[in-house]
């Protein structure tokens, strides 16, 4: 009976441990898996402030035009606020996973200003970006001109969305609010089937 009661413990274990095994090797390099949805809306309420970011697509073919977007909309108490924000209060940074390479989003930084309507959001589409330094790797090089390009190569990217702008919170001091807003959607690019 011992021997039986043994051996039953020894296949528990055993079984145990295979799939804690099994568990350990999924998803190795935390990429998801092609099979997995990735996050093509995002949402982000702060105060009187909604957020969206947008890729109209999961997965985009060789070639295919990207397209990605940004709205703010105020939601709070007055029927208009001004905004203000260099050459536009949304940028697009990304990061391609397979890769793991970071694909920079510059913009100039004049001081603007736009005054939103309650209920009616501001809207801004993705219209490029990446650059490279010429001490660069050539496969970042080359990496980056397709990007530039808005030739995106095969490989999964991360929009990591930033609403950046800030209002007069108090008129008669002039005091300033700053709001940084962040979200974050997923795309592939895949070149066959």
């Amino acid at each position: 009976m011992k021997k039986i009661n043994l051996i039953i413990s020894f296949m528990f274990i055993s079984i145990g441990l295979f799939g804690c095994q099994q568990n350990d090797n999924e998803n190795v390099d935390n990429e998801p898996s092609e099979t997995q949805p990735l996050d093509t809306k995002a949402e982000v309420l702060e105060e009187d402030f909604v957020y969206r970011l947008v890729t109209e697509k999961a997965e985009y073919g060789k070639n295919e035009p990207i397209k990605i977007y940004a709205e703010l909309e105020y939601t709070g108490g007055k029927e208009e606020i001004e905004i203000f924000h260099s050459a536009s209060p949304f940028s697009f940074p990304m990061i391609e996973t397979t890769r793991n390479y970071e694909i920079g989003y510059g913009m100039d930084q004049p001081l603007l200003s736009t005054k939103l309507l309650k209920g009616e959001p501001l809207r801004a589409e993705y219209s490029g970006s990446g650059g490279y330094d010429s001490k660069d790797k050539k496969e970042y090089i080359d990496f980056m001109r397709q990007i530039m390009n808005q030739e995106f190569p095969e490989g999964r990217y991360v929009v990591n969305g930033i609403a950046d702008f800030y209002i007069i919170a108090n008129e008669e001091t002039e005091q300033e609010k700053k709001y940084i807003i962040k979200a974050n959607v997923e795309f592939r690019v895949k070149h066959s089937n």
